[in-house]
C-alpha cells in the first residue's frame, strides 16, 4: 500500500500504470442523448496533450508553491482538464459546487487563502477578497494553446494535492487537505468495489463539478485505463438507460436517488442494457428495496460503499464481496479498520459492539489535515487511528454495519451538511425566532432535511418564505424539504438543544 515517494497525482492517472494504448478513448462526453453529434471524444493521449498544456500556462502565472486555485465552473470538460491541469503543475486545487451561494463561495476562497479563482461567467462573482486573481473562460482557452510542459511535476507522495471543503458540526465547511498520495490510496478501491479493468467503460450520472464524479468519474477510470462516460445535457432520470445502451456502458455510479429516479421514472426494460455489468452507490444509504428492484428490473447488482471526504471509499461490496442486505460491506482488502469505543480508547470492540468508525492513520488514501484546523485534528486523532463520526458494527464475518453519526452531520444528495449552517442560515429570518434542522426517515426509505421553526410573537411565517430566504446563502441541496412550524424546541434544563427529541414534534404535529 506504500506509494513511490516522488508521486504526482495526475501523471499516475495519465501516463503511468499499466502500457495502454495511446489513442484508446479515455473520455465521452455526452452533451445531447438524442443526437450522435452531440458528444466529445477524448483519447489518452490528447487528454495528456491538454492537461500538459494548462499545466504550462498556470506555471506561466509564476504563482508561490502551495498556492491554492479555486474551480467555479459549470459542467463541462474544460473543468476535469483545469483539475489535472492545476494537479500537474504542482498546485493545490480547490474543486467546488456551482451549486454553491456566493456568500459560500467568498467564505472558501477566504479561509483556504486561494490566490487564483477559475470561474465560468455566469459564475462570476460580485466581489473578491484581495490579492485574488480571476481566471475567465478565455484564460483557460488561453491554457490550452501553451506549449506543453515536457513532464509532470515531479512532486512528493505527501506533498499537497487538493483541497474539498465538507460540512462539520461547527457549521462552517471546513477544508480536506489530501496528498498526491489519496489518488495512489484508492487502489484498494479497483477490486473491492468496482471490480474494474481496462476494458470497462465507466458511466458516472454526476457533475463534473463534484468530487465523487472527479474521483470515480475520471481518475479511478484514467488509473486502470479504462474509458469514463459523462453526461452534461438536460438531466431527464430516462437519459441514463439510454447511455447506458447507446455508449455500451459495463459499469454505472450515482447516488441511492438517482437509482430510485430511474426505477420510478423510466422503462428500463425498453432498453439493452446487456453490455452493464453492475452499478455503484455511494454518498447515502443504499435502501434494500431500491436495490431489490434494480436488481430484478435490470439483471445486475448494485454494489454499495461508505466512505468519507478524509479518505473516500474504504467499506464496499463487489464482485469479489457478495452483497449482505442492509450492509454496505467489509472493510477493502489492505485497509486498516476498526470499532473503537465511544469515548476513549484504541483497542478494537468485538463483533458486533457499537462504536465508532476508525481507519488507521497508515492508509495512504487518509487526508493530510484539516486546513487550518489543528483542533478538530485533535478531535479525530486517537493514537494511531483516525476516528470520524460514523457509528457501526462489525460482525463476525467482517461485514460493517452502518450505525448512524455520532455527531449531528447530515448527508443530501451524496452531500454532508450541517444542521448548524442550516440553522444559522433560516434563524435570520425577521419571522424566526428559533429553528432546530435534522434528517427525518421519508416513507420511500430515504432521509429528509427537515426544519423546526419557532416563530417570533405576532408572526406566522410561511415555509416558502422562510426557505426562499435560506435560499440567499445556502446550496439548494442543503435547503430542507420539509418545514414544521413549533411551539417550542426540546431543551435539556441546561438549555441545550435535544436533537434527538425532534422526531417526536413530528409525530405530534401530525395528530
Amino acid at each position: 500500500m506504500t506509494p513511490p515517494s516522488r508521486f504526482n497525482a495526475a501523471r499516475y492517472c495519465l501516463r503511468d500504470g499499466e502500457p495502454r494504448d495511446r489513442q484508446k478513448t479515455a473520455m465521452i462526453v455526452v452533451h445531447d442523448a438524442a443526437s450522435p453529434e452531440g458528444v466529445e471524444r477524448w483519447t489518452y493521449a490528447e487528454i495528456d496533450l491538454a492537461v500538459r498544456s494548462i499545466a504550462a500556462g498556470v506555471t506561466k502565472k509564476n504563482l508561490p508553491r502551495g498556492s491554492r486555485i479555486m474551480i467555479r465552473m459549470g459542467n463541462t470538460s474544460e473543468y476535469a482538464l483545469l483539475y489535472f491541469g492545476i494537479l500537474a503543475a504542482g498546485y493545490i486545487v480547490l474543486p467546488s459546487s456551482a451549486q454553491l451561494t456566493e456568500r459560500e463561495v467568498l467564505f472558501l476562497l477566504e479561509d483556504s487563502g486561494a490566490c487564483a479563482l477559475a470561474a465560468s461567467s455566469d459564475l462570476a462573482l460580485s466581489k473578491l477578497p484581495p490579492g485574488v486573481d480571476v481566471w475567465t473562460e478565455a484564460d483557460i482557452r488561453s491554457f490550452l494553446s501553451e506549449t506543453p510542459i515536457g513532464s509532470y511535476s515531479d512532486t512528493l507522495a505527501e506533498d499537497p494535492a487538493f483541497l474539498v471543503y465538507t460540512s462539520g458540526t461547527s457549521g462552517e465547511p471546513k477544508g480536506v487537505l489530501h496528498a498526491h498520495r489519496s489518488v495512489w490510496g484508492r487502489r484498494p478501491m479497483y477490486e473491492g468495489w468496482y471490480g474494474i479493468s481496462a476494458e470497462d467503460r465507466l458511466l458516472h450520472t454526476g457533475a463534473f463539478n463534484w468530487t465523487y464524479t472527479l474521483g470515480v468519474g475520471l481518475t479511478d477510470p484514467w488509473a486502470n485505463g479504462a474509458t469514463a462516460i459523462l453526461y452534461n445535457g438536460e438531466k431527464d432520470p430516462s437519459v441514463w438507460p439510454k447511455l447506458i445502451q447507446d455508449q455500451r456502458a459495463t459499469i454505472i455510479a450515482g447516488i441511492p436517488t438517482l437509482y430510485r429516479q430511474i426505477l420510478k421514472h423510466c422503462d428500463v426494460e425498453a432498453f439493452d442494457l446487456s453490455s452493464l455489468r453492475h452499478g455503484l452507490t455511494a454518498g447515502e444509504t443504499l435502501p434494500l428495496d431500491v436495490a431489490e428492484e434494480w436488481t430484478a428490473r435490470t439483471g445486475t447488482p448494485l454494489y454499495e460503499a461508505l466512505g468519507m471526504s478524509e479518505c473516500s471509499t474504504y467499506i464496499s461490496s463487489s464482485p469479489s464481496v457478495p452483497v449482505r442486505p442492509g450492509s454496505p460491506g467489509k472493510p477493502q482488502e489492505g485497509r486498516r479498520i476498526a470499532i473503537l469505543p465511544r469515548d476513549q480508547g484504541t483497542e478494537p470492540l468485538p463483533p458486533g459492539e457499537i462504536g465508532l468508525l476508525a481507519v488507521h492513520r497508515s492508509d495512504p488514501g487518509l487526508m493530510l489535515k484539516y486546513w487550518m484546523r489543528p483542533e478538530e485534528d485533535a478531535a479525530v486523532t486517537r493514537g494511531e487511528w483516525f476516528v470520524g463520526g460514523d457509528l457501526a458494527s462489525m460482525d463476525a464475518d467482517g461485514y460493517l454495519w452502518f450505525e448512524g453519526r455520532n455527531d449531528d452531520v447530515m448527508t443530501s444528495m451524496g452531500y454532508r451538511v450541517s444542521p448548524t449552517e442550516v440553522e444559522v442560515a433560516l434563524a435570520s429570518h425577521p419571522d424566526v425566532a428559533e429553528v432546530a434542522v435534522t434528517e427525518l426517515p421519508a416513507p420511500n426509505g430515504v432521509k429528509l432535511i427537515s426544519a423546526f421553526v419557532v416563530p417570533r410573537e405576532g408572526s406566522d411565517p410561511d415555509a416558502e418564505s422562510v426557505l426562499a430566504h435560506g435560499a440567499r446563502t445556502l446550496a439548494p441541496y442543503k435547503l430542507p424539504r420539509v418545514l414544521y412550524s413549533v411551539e417550542a424546541l426540546p431543551r435539556t434544563a441546561n438549555g441545550k438543544l435535544q436533537r434527538n427529541k425532534l422526531k417526536g414534534l413530528v409525530e405530534r404535529h401530525d395528530k
